[in-house]
């Protein structure tokens, strides 16, 4: 396991005893180490679908649907029970005519069968159940993948937040330095006599602000690392291993054919579009009630004064039966209007989703492109203020300038560096929002 250990002048040394942790079949065990472990991007997913209560709470919602799935078909089949028990019977009985006891022969009595019933016709209360169970397990399985890259999305942002920190120290670092150099040429030209008393001050600022700038960059680190620990379950923070992370990907994406993609299975589509169906299920079920229910039963009985079959009792029965509420103080009206509702809500809300996904869409795909562009500027905007700073330094090494030129070029190159990292981690971003909404790698 590689270990990173972060030292910087004058921040804390943070160290940890990190307990074993296992990361799932395919994870990584924390061993004891006095520093943040390295964790992969393709090992924090890992870990993070194995340690998240949301995945857990969504797979168990596929579980039980699945399990009501059966429930709903096994309505189609018989019932079948078994019965059996014995009794015995003192000498003497209790006479409720004459109030006294009175003596007979002691009598024991055993009995068992084996009954079974099936409902022949409900109505299509059953055939709606059975839709509304299907329709309830595809709502499931759709929920449980939009939660999978739901996680997979939140453990990227918090990766790629402990991976932007990181650049962010690094680029504090080289302004620090800048300012420390200025500085020095700032007091070395105050003694000689060739720089005013401003210039040191201003030098002197900047270097202030630039160590600011390191701690805020380094506080910001710590604590992504300590999110992204919480995520991958590990017991401490957690360091984030570049390599392979920031792969800037040639996507050939057709927009049409991305809009029909989300509108057609999206997961939010999906899952909206399966609760809807069994909303629609749920009030056929309902409307089912102001249907007769016919049920068929039979039974086999057999009844002995000893344990024995040879010489038992036997007796069988079959039956039919026909119910119909004809009256139930207005349940079945209420129930139906219920049903009703909630179907109305769940087709609105089908609508809904497919235009957020679309407005979705548009968005994330402004966002990617924007990046693009951005990391594009911001390349060129870091190699403009660095041929600037340079020059600057040299003017006031001649001379020439103030040190408030070059404390503005130190700025500008700063803040385009800045750019260039924000514009990086930005796409990284986008393209897994842009992931989380298909609900596919790209």
């Amino acid at each position: 396991m590689k270990v990173v250990k972060k030292l910087t002048g004058k921040s804390l040394v943070l160290a940890l005893v990190l307990v074993v942790s296992p990361f799932g079949n395919k994870g990584r065990v924390w061993a004891q180490e006095p520093a943040f472990p390295t964790i992969t991007i393709d090992e924090a997913i890992d870990a993070a679908l194995a340690h998240s209560p949301q995945m857990a709470q969504a797979m168990g919602s596929l579980t039980n649907a699945g399990a009501n799935e059966r429930s709903a078909l096994g309505s189609y089949l018989p019932s079948l029970s078994f019965s059996t028990g014995g009794s015995r019977r003192s000498s003497e009985i209790f006479n409720p005519t004459t109030n006294t006891m009175v003596r007979s022969d002691a009598s024991v009595g055993y009995n068992a069968g084996l009954n079974s019933s099936i409902d022949l016709f409900t109505g299509g209360r059953r055939g709606a159940e059975m839709e509304r169970a299907r329709a309830d397990l595809t709502a499931a399985d759709a929920g449980l993948v939009q939660q999978k890259y739901s996680v997979i999305l939140n453990t990227k942002r918090a990766f790629f937040e402990v991976l932007r920190s990181g650049e962010l120290i690094r680029v504090s670092k080289l302004r620090l330095e800048r300012a420390e150099e200025a500085l020095e040429a700032a007091e070395r030209r105050a003694k000689v006599g060739s720089a005013t008393e401003s210039d040191v001050l201003r030098a002197r600022l900047e270097v202030t602000n630039a160590r600011q700038a390191l701690l805020r960059a380094e506080n910001q680190k710590t604590s992504g690392s300590y999110e992204l620990g919480r995520l991958v379950g590990a017991p401490g923070a957690v360091e984030a291993d570049p390599d392979g992370a920031l792969v800037v990907k040639e996507l050939d994406l057709d927009r049409e054919m991305l809009v029909e993609e989300v509108l057609r299975q999206a997961p939010a589509i999906r899952s909206a579009l399966a609760s809807a169906d069994a909303a629609e299920a749920g009030a056929k079920a309902a409307r089912a009630q102001y249907l007769p229910t016919i049920s068929a039963s039979a039974g086999y009985n057999l009844a002995n004064q000893e344990v024995s079959l040879a010489t038992s009792n036997k007796s069988w029965s079959l039956g039919f039966s026909l119910s119909y509420p004809i009256f139930n103080r207005f349940q079945r009206e209420a129930n139906v209007q219920r049903a009703n509702v909630q179907a109305d809500i769940a087709s609105t809300q089908l609508a809904d989703a497919r235009r957020q996904a679309r407005a979705e869409l548009e968005r994330v795909l402004g966002a990617l492109e924007l990046a693009q562009l951005q990391i594009e500027l911001t390349e060129e905007a870091v190699r403009v203020a660095e041929d600037d700073l340079r020059l600057q330094q040299e003017r006031y090494r001649l001379g020439v300038s103030t040190i408030l030129d070059q404390v503005t070029s130190q700025a500008n190159l700063v803040q385009a560096e800045v750019d260039l990292i924000n514009a990086r981690f930005d796409y990284q971003t986008a393209l897994a929002e842009l992931e989380a909404l298909l609900g596919r790698e790209i």
